[in-house]
């Protein structure tokens, strides 16, 4: 399909349009592997061993309701046929109400907000119906996870031009707008790991995740974007555009999006694992997200980003620039390998980074990069990033 993100992208770089266009075959032939009959439902993960044969033997594990809403928000923008193939025969409608049909049974509130978002977007009749439940998971005005709370201004924005809109619903969409804004500590342009205090244990709560950045940058953009009158919401959108400038400007060398950084400052904490999700979906999504918007234009941390998908230099062998050791893009078996990591014992560096950093913004203990090298593959590959990966670089202008 001819979107205008491609279309950007075959102008700027021929060679990593035919890289994006080959990650988006691999996403249509992968997902029907990952789909549980059975259930009606996405698998949690797929994961990948090797035979001594050398062949690879992939194997379906537990499922998982965000990941199939999710799945549903990318491939909503394949032509019907195409959205049946890789849904199970559904169209990504039908399959938003296999979801909707779940919802008293959802517990979890980004699970729920996940699937309002799907309803608005396909134009379920049933919106109501997910919008309610997502209300109600979130009644009691106690912190979210900020991942979660972006999710559900994600979804409101969604809504808000469609017959659930009204009073009620914007009262909501501000709250939820001003939660996420609060969230951040003064002067920095990042968001913690949770809306308040509470979720988080005291020597970890500076520390938060990529996601933590993208979902709210995303959702503050679409708020923006979804605002009625000429001006939108610039206070939103002014958020959104400091933390993506922050993560742009902390972009590794080799084009990674890395893992977790202290909100407080706005500074690293730990790179590692680095996600091919982030580098093929997630950034590129939220950032094109954000340029649609009217914010800032981050395409060329975008191209370095996917550019990290073959060149992976934490792979490369004799020197660096040298051919990787381990292909992350499998095409034959249609998955991507979740990540590359440490091999740390129970997230060891992770944890050492993040105490070290905790009284003085910015510490890193050197040795635990010395003794830990990230030179290692997780053979995992989950519906969610192929979801993202199809919302990415299909969605926005058609």
């Amino acid at each position: 399909m001819t979107t205008t993100r491609m279309q950007a992208l075959a102008r700027d770089d021929l060679p990593l349009h035919a890289l994006a266009t080959r990650l988006l075959a691999v996403a249509e032939a992968g997902l029907p592997a990952m789909y549980r009959p059975e259930d009606e439902a996405f698998a949690f993960t797929l994961a990948g061993s090797r035979a001594p044969d050398g062949s690879w033997r992939l194997e379906r594990r537990g499922t998982s309701t965000r990941y199939a809403a999710i799945t549903v928000l990318g491939a909503r923008y394949l032509p019907e046929p195409r959205q049946r193939a890789v849904l199970g025969g559904h169209s990504a409608e039908e399959f938003t109400g296999l979801l909707v049909q779940r919802l008293p049974e959802v517990a979890n509130l980004g699970d729920a907000a996940l699937i309002a978002w799907a309803a608005a977007e396909t134009g379920h009749p049933k919106l109501a119906d997910a919008l309610a439940r997502t209300a109600a998971l979130d009644a009691d005005g106690g912190p979210r996870y900020t991942v979660e709370a972006a999710w559900v201004l994600s979804a409101l924005a969604a809504a808000r031009h469609s017959e659930a809109g009204g009073t009620e619903l914007e009262r909501r969409l501000s709250t939820a707008r001003d939660r996420l804004l609060r969230a951040r500590n003064a002067g920095s342009p990042l968001f913690p790991h949770a809306t308040g205090p509470g979720l988080v244990p005291w020597y970890r709560a500076h520390v938060a995740c990529f996601a933590d950045q993208t979902y709210p940058l995303q959702a503050l953009a679409r708020t923006h974007a979804s605002a009625d009158g000429p001006g939108g919401d610039p206070e939103a959108l002014a958020a959104a555009d400091a933390c993506a400038k922050r993560i742009c400007e902390l972009q590794g060398e080799g084009g990674q999006w890395w893992w977790h950084y202290d909100a407080r400052p706005g500074r690293l904490v730990e790179g590692y694992p680095v996600y091919s999700v982030h580098q093929h979906a997630m950034a590129p999504t939220a950032l094109f997200d954000l340029a649609d918007a009217g914010g800032a234009d981050f395409s060329a941390e975008i191209r370095r980003g996917l550019r990290w998908m073959t060149e992976v230099p934490e792979l490369a062998v004799g020197s660096p620039g040298g051919t990787p050791s381990e292909p992350m893009i499998l095409d034959d078996l249609g998955v991507t390998w979740r990540k590359v990591h440490r091999g740390d014992p129970r997230k060891a560096v992770r944890a050492g980074q993040g105490l070290a950093s905790l009284a003085r913004p910015g510490r890193r203990l050197a040795l635990l990069d010395r003794l830990y090298r990230p030179a290692s593959v997780d053979r995992e590959c989950r519906p969610y990033e192929f979801g993202w990966m199809l919302h990415a670089w299909l969605g926005g202008a058609q």
